[in-house]
């Protein structure tokens, strides 16, 4: 018989946002086909205002939205370069626009920061990290960059410094509970991207795993999301939407 492994610290992991052990699992929920967006939003903001009042555990809820914009608080007007393209949908997370749609994967992070660690930068690096897990499943290399926050990927054929965003990033919190979260370009219609500068970023592109010739199943995606999930924040525990 092998002993068991001791329990980890939460600094255990590079990345790592682990609680403190013993700790509730987080619920994990995949809702199946199109969600509209302030449905979305809705749900999502009931349900932070119940773990902030100690009344739901934290949740990570998987899903896909309609072709769609949202602008973050710091969103210029002169970034929307195509306004009648798509629906475009004001939000109270931070950064600039992005785009979501069918093919690209959100997962919106309900988790209780208190359990954790009260520190915004924090959990935008273990966000960041759990992206680069996820992406080298693929046999991807995610990156960050210390003036962009999102993932990103090198693209040499293209030029020395050439590189796209695969991953996107966007957070807000209240009363220490996260809101928003992470989109992955698993296989979305790129050409969406030409109505907005994504992000704000304008001196490079955006790409995805079919775009970067790995044409993998949403369903091969979620797993490794929540196996990397688990080794960065903690165990997990399927949710019915």
């Amino acid at each position: 018989m092998v002993d068991p492994a001791p329990p980890r610290r939460r600094d255990s992991l590079a990345g790592g946002f682990l609680t403190e052990a013993p700790a509730a699992p987080v619920a994990w929920r995949v809702t199946e086909g199109l969600t509209g967006y302030e449905e979305a939003m809705a749900a999502m903001e009931a349900r932070a205002a119940q773990i902030a009042d100690g009344r739901a555990p934290e949740l990570v809820w998987l899903l896909e939205h309609r072709p769609l914009y949202t602008a973050g608080t710091s969103a210029q007007a002169a970034d929307l370069t195509q306004p009648d393209l798509l629906p475009v949908f004001a939000t109270g997370r931070g950064g600039q626009y992005t785009y979501h749609g069918p093919g690209q994967r959100v997962a919106y992070a309900m988790l209780d920061l208190r359990r954790r660690a009260p520190d915004l930068r924090r959990y935008v690096a273990a966000l960041e990290a759990w992206l680069i897990a996820t992406l080298d499943r693929f046999g991807v290399t995610g990156e960050r960059r210390e003036d962009r926050v999102g993932v990103w990927v090198r693209r040499p054929e293209r030029g020395r410094d050439a590189e796209d965003k695969i991953a996107a990033i966007g957070v807000r919190v209240r009363r220490w509970v996260t809101l928003h979260g992470v989109s992955l370009n698993v296989e979305p219609d790129l050409s969406h991207y030409a109505g907005i500068v994504p992000c704000g970023v304008r001196d490079h592109g955006v790409t995805s795993l079919a775009d970067l010739g790995r044409i993998v199943s949403m369903a091969e995606v979620d797993m490794a999301l929540r196996e990397t999930f688990e080794e960065i924040f903690g165990p997990t525990t399927a949710e019915d939407a």
